[in-house]
């Protein structure tokens, strides 16, 4: 690769994490402040925290169906996914991040973010008990360090913290963070072998129908078996600001997919997944300042675990992928 291209490629790489980074940073200020705000006179708290991925599946959608429009342009003779192919893991995909964001209403974003970066734990359990994978033992040594890190974070918090809290229950909370691993780890496994079975679909085709599926589930959620989309639409009538909020934080995540979509196509999923991790310490960092949500020595001893764990674990799995296969003998 010459010295034009290496430059080439590293200018697109410093913006797709500039974009990553951009939108997630921003995203999680304003997600965290729709959890502990209190909105108009009343003092009202947004309810709705389970269903902004809902609302942020729709936007995504449109955002996707608009750049495939513009820009996809199918070959004729080839086999492409069919749409029918995403509804399984957008089945998981709902449930999932729903409660995720359900869980601010019981713990602190740092602690959710850090329990949600514990992802490596379940893949390893279901990929030894379901498919028999075997690990080295430096891998079990990170996961064994994010448990323990997750855990030492969530033994004690600063009561600045879990004041503003709509209902302090850190075992419910990180309970909730579990589901939506546990289901996380299906859709992606499910996205992969899709991707397997349909090798000229495109990350953006997957965006699109990935959203389609999701936000068609929500609906009879939101609109038939409860009357949660009515109430969401009259509180954002009624407080702008929440409003304004719920736009910001949908339109942060149609942006960001995109940037993480453009980061896999080009420089794989290794790289994705070290930008995106790194990134989630920025996110408590962030929290940290901006919202001024101190965390104990205890706490950021915990922080710098769990990240020790993810990175090192990042590290051994580039170094695995990046060995030349052994040649048969």
């Amino acid at each position: 690769m010459g010295a034009p291209t290496r430059l080439k490629s590293t200018v697109i790489l410093l913006f797709c994490v500039a974009g990553i980074y951009g939108s997630y940073l921003t995203q999680g200020v304003v997600q965290e402040a729709l959890s502990t705000k209190q909105f108009g006179a009343d003092g009202a708290r947004f309810a709705y925290l389970s269903s902004l991925n809902a609302v942020q599946c729709w936007v995504c959608f449109l955002w996707a169906a608009l750049l495939l429009v513009c820009f996809d342009k199918r070959e004729p003779g080839v086999e492409y996914p069919p749409i029918t192919a995403y509804w399984r893991p957008a089945v998981t995909n709902c449930v999932g991040p729903a409660c995720g964001l359900h869980a601010l209403k019981y713990i602190s974003y740092p602690a959710q973010v850090l329990a949600k970066s514990s992802k490596l734990i379940p893949v390893m359990l279901m990929g030894s008990v379901l498919h028999g994978k075997r690990y080295s033992m430096l891998e079990y040594v990170c996961c064994l360090a994010i448990s323990a890190g997750v855990g030492l974070f969530g033994m004690k918090s600063s009561s600045k913290v879990t004041g503003k809290l709509a209902s302090p229950n850190a075992p419910l909370g990180y309970t909730l963070c579990l589901i939506n691993l546990v289901l996380d780890g299906y859709t992606n496994a499910a996205q992969d072998e899709i991707h397997k079975r349909h090798k000229h679909g495109s990350a953006l085709q997957m965006m699109c129908w990935m959203n389609f599926w999701c936000g068609l589930y929500y609906l009879p959620i939101l609109f038939v078996f409860s009357n949660v989309g009515a109430e969401l639409a009259t509180f954002c009538l009624q407080h702008p600001e929440a409003a304004y909020d719920v736009l910001l934080f949908c339109l942060c995540g149609a942006v960001g997919q995109l940037f993480i979509f453009a980061t896999i196509k080009r420089f794989g999923s290794l790289l994705n997944t070290l930008v995106t991790t790194t990134r989630k310490f920025f996110n408590i960092l962030l929290s940290v300042m901006w919202n001024a949500n101190p965390l104990l020595p205890q706490q950021w001893a915990a922080v710098l675990l769990v990240f020790t764990g993810l990175l090192v674990s990042s590290w051994t799995k580039s170094r695995r992928h990046a060995a030349p296969p052994k040649k048969a003998q």
